[in-house]
């Protein structure tokens, strides 16, 4: 059975104002106190962001609870040095982000101006293991059509510096204004993939092989497929569901590929259009429908999803848990509808920052 993990970016806020707080040093500072064997911390861009990631699980159940256990030691350290953490992709109250001391994050501010300043966004990752590069760009062709689905399911930022954007993931339109994000072409081969990787940075464009922001590309660090597509989920139940689901598409498509199914060949403006309209409305109108590329109810793409990974989802036991788990979405929303319930109930976006402090660790 494939193994997957998870990478989260959180935000850190003032737990009575919402604002957010740049302590992303002193809570790494604090964590590298701990027992090096608990979860892994990283610092990321800016100082208002703490990234945790899991270890690999095959077991969605493990995988869980290994989510739910890294967002409370989030929390417990940033609770030790005065803040809090939020599971949102955008922060909804005005903000100005301080970079992170590194040179890596110094070069991309000076080569990228003032875009940089845009990326105080928050993304989860999630890796699914591969047997080889051949089999994880076969996959990679393969999931494309179906990258937008996930990132409807997990949308999660729909305000941003005060605003409501009218998107319910508009961390995803951020984070496409990166000249080397979004989806892409198919590969054909890992030799063609390794290929233009190379020919990225050799532009200069790009710093180096971990700047090919791609939806889904190989991972430079492990055996697997990193799939980038999700905004962070405001509860961990809806972490789970992407991370499963990807799981199934990654098993799914190295079937097809074993199988000699083609994959199917949108062109990179297609679906780019289809991660707009993602973005744009996520699960409450139309989807493109990842085979025709036409509108469709989302709820009908959802199941969809479902019957294309039917049978991984059956080989894994996981359908049960995600037959309920998409059921649960539907009738909650995703972290954007939350959030924008909770404006309409409190009329204020400082009150949605701090229920969703209490709602990231529910």
């Amino acid at each position: 059975m494939r193994t997957v993990g998870v990478e989260e970016e959180l935000l850190l806020v003032d737990p009575d104002s919402g604002e957010p707080k740049a302590l992303s040093a002193a809570v790494l500072a604090r964590a590298a106190q701990d027992d090096p064997g608990q979860i892994a911390f990283q610092r990321e861009l800016f100082g208002q962001m703490l990234e945790f990631a899991t270890h690999p699980q095959s077991e969605m159940a493990d995988l869980g609870a290994e989510i739910v256990r890294g967002r409370k030691e989030a929390a417990r350290l940033a609770d030790e040095i005065g803040c809090a953490v939020a599971a949102l992709a955008t922060c909804p109250l005005p903000v100005t982000p301080l970079l992170s001391a590194h040179a890596r994050y110094e070069w991309i501010a000076g080569h990228y101006g003032i875009a940089t300043q845009d990326q105080l966004v928050c993304g989860c990752h999630v890796h699914v293991s591969v047997e080889s590069d051949e089999e994880g760009v076969a996959v990679l062709d393969r999931l494309r059509p179906w990258l937008p689905v996930l990132c409807a399911l997990s949308a999660n930022s729909p305000f941003w510096q005060g605003l409501d954007t009218g998107y319910v993931s508009f961390r995803s339109r951020v984070w496409a204004r990166w000249p080397s994000a979004g989806p892409t072409e198919l590969f054909g081969s890992a030799e063609h993939y390794h290929h233009r990787v190379k020919d990225m940075v050799a532009s200069a464009v790009i710093l180096d092989e971990a700047m090919a922001y791609f939806d889904a590309r190989l991972s430079a660090t492990y055996p697997t497929v990193e799939i980038r597509a999700s905004d962070v989920c405001l509860r961990a139940d809806t972490t789970v569901l992407v991370a499963t689901l990807a799981r199934a598409l990654v098993e799914t498509a190295a079937r097809d590929w074993r199988a000699g199914r083609p994959p199917l060949d949108h062109s990179v403006s297609m679906l780019r259009l289809a991660s707009w309209q993602a973005a744009r409305s996520g699960l409450d109108q139309d989807l493109l429908d990842p085979a025709t590329m036409r509108p469709r109810p989302a709820a009908q793409v959802l199941h969809s999803l479902l019957e294309h990974t039917g049978e991984a989802l059956a080989a894994s036991g996981d359908t049960p848990c995600v037959e309920e788990a998409v059921a649960r979405l539907l009738r909650r929303g995703n972290g954007a509808r939350e959030q924008r319930l909770l404006r309409e109930r409190t009329g204020s976006l400082r009150d949605v920052v701090t229920e969703c402090v209490r709602r990231t660790q529910d």
